[in-house]
């Protein structure tokens, strides 16, 4: 089986899928839509794929799946009429900023019973997957406490910061998701704290850039999340997960795992400075298995409940930072 995909936006993040897509041999990236045209020629040079637009990649008979790569508040409206056209549908997080417009959303997407995937790459990044294998064999006992740290090198242009939904909804959102992931229980309190550290005028555009949140489930395990939009030493992505009988970490990786060793001590090579060089192999492993579940006909994971349930954390998340007070779920 070959899937051809249709591919939704041609900007940065579409340029990663549509290597994922191009290089897996179970799949053909058949065309690319951008109202930026040079971005969908650059991708259609690149992998062979025909420029068309949305419509004409709704209707096409030839195109089996999209990857919705385009802005945020595009995706809820694209992803019903996607799946009401008859195309399985994989996302870039998340569906929307509102709650109740992912849950109108979802209703749509199981009335017409296709395939929907949520983009949450770090759950196929290869040594957070080996930390979740090493909670399932019991290696580290019981979970108990999870710490999450997770910075980017430096802050995203002003312009996304005002679209983007915020810190919570932009970049915790994946670390949410993390937690869940891991902990292997859901959330019921959340308690949050943020600052302005990094740029007053992120401030000023009515967001955070340095954050800290603790989750809390119903059994009394914790996670604590730590969030900041600047990093000078690069991209920094760490899990530690404490149980009753050990504990496994997954440190930074860099390009080249080495170290040196001279008479100023030992040092090694920088760690990665991008999100789309961190997780290269993560993408492709995503795309990868969203091919192996419509070929097997299963259910898709992360589905629409799992970025359903990362946007209400964020949600919270925020509630208790203009509250001052830890906020409970369900």
């Amino acid at each position: 089986m070959t899937v051809r995909f249709g591919l939704l936006g041609a900007g940065r993040i579409g340029k990663v899928h549509a290597r994922a897509v191009a290089s897996n041999a179970r799949a053909r990236l058949a065309a690319v839509a951008d109202t930026v045209e040079q971005a969908a020629k650059d991708i259609s040079a690149a992998y062979g794929a025909e420029l068309r637009s949305i419509e004409a990649i709704e209707k096409a008979s030839d195109i089996d799946a999209v990857v919705i790569c385009t802005p945020t508040d595009t995706h809820a409206d694209l992803i019903e009429r996607f799946a009401r056209a008859g195309k399985a549908v994989f996302c870039e997080k998340p569906v929307d900023l509102s709650v109740e417009r992912v849950e109108q959303c979802l209703e749509v997407v199981a009335g017409t019973g296709m395939p929907l995937m949520i983009g949450f790459q770090r759950r196929f990044d290869p040594h957070f997957r080996a930390a979740r294998k090493a909670i399932d064999d019991g290696a580290v006992g019981t979970v108990e406490m999870i710490t999450i740290t997770s910075r980017d090198p430096g802050p995203p242009p002003l312009e996304y910061i005002a679209r983007s939904g915020g810190i919570f909804r932009d970049m915790t959102i994946h670390d949410f998701d993390m937690a869940r992931f891991l902990l292997g229980e859901e959330p019921v309190s959340v308690s949050a704290h943020a600052s302005v550290l990094v740029d007053r005028k992120i401030g000023e555009a009515g967001d955070f850039d340095s954050a800290s949140v603790i989750l809390e489930t119903a059994s009394g395990k914790q996670c604590l999340i730590s969030n900041s939009r600047r990093a000078t030493y690069g991209y920094d992505q760490r899990v530690e997960v404490h149980g009753s009988g050990g504990m496994v970490a997954v440190e930074n990786q860099r390009p080249v795992s080495i170290e040196l060793a001279d008479s100023r001590g030992y040092t090694r090579p920088p760690l990665h400075d991008f999100f789309m060089t961190r997780y290269i192999e993560a993408y492709a492993n995503e795309i990868a298995a969203f091919i192996e579940a419509l070929a097997a006909k299963t259910r898709p994971s992360p589905g629409g409940e799992d970025g359903l349930a990362a946007l209400k954390l964020a949600d919270a998340a925020l509630r208790s930072v203009r509250t001052g007070a830890a906020v409970r779920l369900g």
